[in-house]
């Protein structure tokens, strides 16, 4: 492995569920991979709405920054992939709940598909606390 780059794991977010790992730190960032609504020890689909996932999905991203020494108030790109736009507002509405002050910038795209069936996923860019 590259000493310019890092891989990170994260105990208390669901496995991935292919090739690649929860978030790579390099730079005084963290680049957390896609992550789906699944339940961290089951890999089961949480949430039947669009809505409900995002919670999940934003948990998820919340465990993978935890393992690096970050939160998700340290995020500064959030991207957020939906199967039908439709689901916007409602999953803006979760979104919010996570960041009430101070979001970062974002993205939101509809996309033909997702992991497992997914509604929704989400991956982020993180500054790291204490990074030059």
């Amino acid at each position: 492995m590259s000493t310019h780059r890092e891989s990170v794991t994260a105990l208390g977010a669901p496995a991935a569920v292919g090739p690649y790992v929860h978030a790579v730190r390099a730079g005084g960032l963290l680049f957390c991979s896609g992550q789906i609504p699944l339940h961290p020890e089951t890999g089961e689909i949480v949430g039947a709405t669009a809505a409900e996932q995002a919670g999940r999905c934003l948990e998820n991203l919340a465990a993978v920054c935890a393992a690096a020494g970050a939160t998700l108030a340290d995020a500064v790109k959030i991207t957020v992939y939906l199967r039908e736009m439709a689901d916007f507002t409602a999953v803006n509405e979760v979104y919010a709940s996570f960041f009430e002050s101070d979001p970062p910038a974002r993205v939101a795209v509809a996309v033909a598909g997702l992991p497992r069936e997914a509604r929704v996923e989400l991956d982020a860019i993180v500054a790291l606390p204490g990074a030059s």
